[in-house]
């Protein structure tokens, strides 16, 4: 505790982590207020009462909205569609050569035109899930005032929700520019944590009324160990061993570096993130989306099939859930780890891997790894995004709290979380204060927050 104290009293001696932090906290602040500002026209009461069933999909985007999305609060729609909108810019660069040509030679200028197509692109999203959010709040008994035209419901909120989508996506910018970490990441864990103590407390009264103080305990339990194994996955990379060429400098030989350390090219376990299961659960979503849209809430509650799509804790979502997430990760590890471009920046700075022979072969021996390694990575992927279903079928959990097991808010909170430690400890090894750990140091994620996502994305 004592160490605790002063590594707290060392952060807030430095000036511009002081002021990041404070500047991150009052958006952060913001945010959380907007998710409980009702849209105009919504009766709260009988939105409350419509939902109450936690077991879909509309679940899992209420806790990434921090409950805004179940309080038709004018942050219901979050982060999300900018989320989606960068996914799918991410997509293009892949395969547009237009996007290639933006995001690997134009510099800054590309990446500047690629934040603009992207802002864009989130109006247009926010426009059409919106549309979808506003049918299915009017589809359902009670939950818009009858004193309100359908018309006038309709173009207010739309605007509403644009503006509250494009004012949380402006924020995140923001706290990525002048506050601490990823801010698109870190908006999207707040909304997380944010139904944390509730789901506490709901597992605590159902276990104290039905299996006892042993129970709750056992379930702690398992969650701390599912999240230390989620830590140590999420850190976990395979170290491929480089070395440099020897060269004459004056009189002597010398091998770079200049420290004389071993290097090596760190691929991670995990290289896809949180990817996959963003696309798995975005397929699942898609069909029960449409049908909404077009036939509003009553087509949703008369189809089997659907119902049990949307219900993530049934079997047949649960494995559907689980392909999908195992051929995501092979699909999206193929786009972002590019054997060829490794070979290729080993021999611009005239190293090898020992043993193997520089040009294809080193990309052949690269990629034999990564298709090696991504497989326990994309098993992994696929046991976590079901974890909630056995916790809510073999455990008895909460659904509420069944979600902070596995999917994708765990992998969301430990990246977030690891990458936010890590931006503090550099700031505190740059003015020669202890980091926050004793020994080694705090992995977090190359690439920052979401593998990716919402960067400056």
């Amino acid at each position: 505790m004592k160490r605790l104290i002063e590594t707290l009293k060392n952060i807030w001696k430095i000036k511009e982590l002081r002021r990041r932090i404070l500047f991150t906290l009052a958006l952060i602040f913001v945010y959380r207020y907007g998710s409980f500002v009702v849209l105009p026209g919504v009766v709260p009461g009988a939105l409350v009462n419509a939902t109450k069933d936690q077991n879909s999909l509309f679940g899992l985007i209420n806790m990434f909205t921090g409950g805004a999305f179940n309080k038709a609060a004018i942050f219901a729609l979050g982060i999300m569609p900018y989320i989606t909108a960068s996914i799918i810019v991410q997509l293009m660069g892949f395969a547009v050569p237009y996007f290639q040509r933006l995001q690997n030679k134009e510099g800054e200028s590309g990446r500047k035109k690629i934040s603009q197509i992207t802002r864009i692109l989130t109006l247009f999203i926010t426009l059409v899930q919106g549309g979808g959010y506003l049918t299915y709040l009017m589809s359902t008994p009670g939950v818009v005032s009858p004193h309100v035209p359908p018309s006038v419901f309709w173009f207010t909120n739309i605007i509403l929700l644009s503006t509250g989508t494009i004012f949380a996506m402006w924020m995140g910018e923001k706290i990525t520019d002048k506050g601490i970490g990823n801010g698109v990441s870190l908006l999207i864990m707040v909304g997380i944590i944010a139904r944390f103590p509730a789901a506490i407390i709901a597992e605590f009264t159902l276990d104290m009324n039905g299996g006892g103080l042993f129970k709750f305990i056992v379930v702690i339990a398992l969650f701390y160990l599912i999240t230390m194994a989620t830590i140590a996955i999420v850190q976990a990379v395979r170290k491929i061993p480089i070395q440099f060429a020897k060269r004459m400098v004056g009189r002597g030989v010398h091998q770079m570096p200049v420290s004389g350390a071993r290097d090596y090219i760190p691929v991670k376990l995990n290289a896809a993130g949180v990817m996959p299961i963003i696309f798995a659960q975005a397929i699942m979503f898609l069909p029960v989306t449409i049908v909404t849209y077009i036939a509003g809430n009553e087509a949703l509650a008369s189809s089997d099939f659907l119902r049990a799509l949307t219900n993530p804790y049934s079997v047949p979502s649960s494995i559907f859930a689980f392909l999908l997430v195992v051929v995501f990760t092979y699909v999206y590890t193929a786009l972002i780890v590019d054997p060829k471009k490794y070979a290729e920046y080993l021999k611009q700075q005239n190293a090898f891997i020992p043993g193997v022979k520089p040009g294809k072969a080193t990309s052949d021996y690269i990629d034999a790894i990564v298709s090696r390694i991504t497989l326990p990575g994309a098993v992994f992927l696929g046991i976590i995004t079901i974890l909630p279903a056995f916790a809510v079928n073999l455990f008895g959990v909460t659904p509420a709290f069944a979600r902070f097991f596995g999917g994708t808010s765990l992998i969301i909170l430990v990246g977030v979380v690891l990458d936010t430690l890590q931006q503090v400890e550099s700031y505190l090894l740059m003015r020669k204060y202890d980091g926050l750990v004793k020994s080694g140091k705090i992995m977090g994620r190359a690439s920052g927050g979401l593998q990716g996502i919402g960067a400056p994305m």
